[in-house]
């Protein structure tokens, strides 16, 4: 096998790496530096196929390598992501007095874990075996069957962002309920298996008439991300949702 065919597969690595890397700073409670890990982690996730296709030395050893590094970078980090979350409702449910330090919640004092937080960790879990039946579906090629593993990870890591950086206090209110975020939890398992058929974001040509789901799609989500910040990232999500169930005729 050629130095070619090794392309593709050093980028998914780089992905792993960017995933191991938001692992330790996940379970520490820094969120940001996580986010910003598990964002690089999924650019290279978007580039190794791209390179695949481009050098054309796709490979079923690339393919399973690719379901292994998202299973740890958009699979382990947003479990353990949710898990923080609902333990910091747990441990400390009046939110507003770590508003100066939001970060110190997460700081561990001595060994003791409430049984709540663990449902976070459906995330993995309903992100392995989504990734597991991806590999098997050979009709997955221009579209996806339930929500891809990176933008459910999205949608998680908007959660810790909004708190750190947007300072509202009704969308804080909102994130810091522990039922809110079981209830995000539970939707998110639903979402990643669900049989709902989502575009991809694959362009055969950039004519607009053949991708305008796309372009409807990636020009609002850019205007919503600059007037909301991280806040649109749900509403992103749900939009793709919803424009890929309008589209559902053309999506095949």
């Amino acid at each position: 096998m050629s130095l070619k065919h090794h392309i593709p597969n050093l980028v998914t690595l780089l992905n792993l790496f960017s995933g191991c890397i938001a692992v330790i700073f996940a379970v520490h409670g820094n969120f940001v530096s996580a986010a910003f890990f598990v964002f690089l982690g999924i650019f290279f996730d978007f580039f190794d196929g791209l390179l695949a296709r481009k050098l054309k030395v796709q490979s079923p050893l690339g393919i399973q390598l690719d379901s292994l590094a998202d299973l740890v970078t958009s699979g382990v980090v947003p479990g353990i992501v949710m898990f923080k979350l609902i333990s910091l409702t747990v441990d400390a449910p009046d939110y507003a007095m770590y508003n100066d330090s939001w970060n110190s919640v997460f700081h561990w004092q001595g060994f003791k874990m409430s049984v709540l937080p663990l449902i976070g960790l459906l995330i993995p879990l309903a992100s392995a075996f989504r990734l597991a039946r991806f590999n098997l579906d050979e009709d997955q090629q221009t579209f996806f069957k339930g929500l891809p593993t990176p933008a459910n990870t999205l949608l998680i890591f908007s959660l810790p962002l909004i708190l750190e950086f947007q300072n509202n206090d009704i969308m804080n209110n909102i994130i810091i309920n522990k039922w809110f975020l079981i209830f995000i939890t539970l939707l998110s398992c639903y979402l990643l298996n669900s049989s709902i058929k989502l575009f991809a974001l694959k362009f055969k040509n950039w004519s607009f008439k053949n991708n305008a789901i796309r372009y409807i799609f990636l020009i609002l989500s850019v205007v919503l991300l600059i007037i909301l910040q991280f806040a649109a990232i749900p509403i992103v999500i749900i939009m793709y949702i919803l424009l890929s169930l309008l589209d559902a005729k053309n999506i095949n």
